[in-house]
């Protein structure tokens, strides 16, 4: 049986003699960000990073992302950094879909291969590299720790989502299952990051509508999504941003699994007065 895929954006142009044919959608509820318009056009470089170009395609911003930035960071054999974060108050998530990173943390290595997963708490001090041959793809998340007084920050976790059983939502008969990396009864967590699965014919079948925002980046298969008033069709390497109360559906429509990564905010009371209070 085959084993979990991670679609991977490689940049390049697209042949002046293609048709513009896009699927990008930017909206007041959510946004699309198909595959096909991450190229190297549109990449950053970071400071303090070597051999490394990143797609932002999720960052703080007036009508767009409230809560977290998203990266989808491409490290060439060699590069790295010993200075990755510049935020002192920012935990990180990070998720490898190609190949293979080592996160030096308290002086211990951590060799994260596709599936590997580390989340980084705010202040650690992590170092990151590059060791292997061929290049490394992974999802960066960055948010700002939300402390709580009497509530101690979160030890790092590393893992892979091979070594972690799903688990089926109710009623569906395995049909819906979530790969979860962080403990959702750990209310020192103020982010939750994980995999959502659904089985050829699988769907979610109401309208969620609730406070947490959404960052989802499909990493197998295809579906059709409700977003807001919309049905849009996504596909492996698509990224949707769904703000908090966007209603959201979906059926997956393919012959095979539907998986994303999913961030979402959690655990925390809400902001009252505006932000920066």
């Amino acid at each position: 049986m085959a084993g979990p895929q991670y679609v991977v954006t490689h940049g390049g142009h697209p042949a002046q003699s293609e048709l513009h044919t896009g699927r990008a959608i930017f909206t007041e509820a959510y946004a699309v960000i198909p595959k096909g318009v991450m190229r190297d056009i549109v990449t950053s470089a970071l400071p303090f990073w070597s051999g490394t170009r990143v797609w932002i395609i999720a960052r703080p911003l007036s009508g767009f992302s409230e809560t977290f930035s998203q990266y989808v960071m491409e490290v060439a054999p060699g590069g790295g950094s010993v200075r990755p974060e510049p935020d002192a108050a920012a935990q990180g998530a990070l998720f490898v879909m190609e190949g293979e990173i080592v996160v030096t943390l308290g002086g211990e290595r951590h060799r994260l291969q596709p599936g590997g997963f580390a989340w980084l708490p705010p202040g650690s001090g992590w170092t990151l590299a590059n060791e292997g041959s061929r290049h490394a793809a992974f999802h960066w998340i960055r948010k700002l720790y939300e402390r709580v007084e009497g509530i101690d920050v979160p030890e790092p976790v590393f893992g892979n989502e091979q070594d972690i059983v799903p688990l089926s939502m109710p009623g569906t008969a395995g049909r819906w299952a979530t790969t979860r990396f962080l403990d959702p009864d750990d209310i020192r967590y103020d982010m939750h990051l994980n995999i959502v699965t659904l089985e050829p014919g699988g769907l979610i079948p109401f309208e969620e509508t609730h406070v947490m925002e959404h960052g989802l980046y499909v990493l197998e298969g295809k579906a059709v999504y409700k977003l807001n008033r919309d049905w849009v069709e996504v596909e492996a390497g698509d990224f949707m941003w769904l703000r908090a109360f966007c209603p959201q559906a979906c059926y997956a429509g393919g012959p095979g699994k539907f998986r994303y990564l999913l961030y979402k905010d959690v655990n925390r009371h809400t902001k009252l007065g505006g932000f920066g209070r």
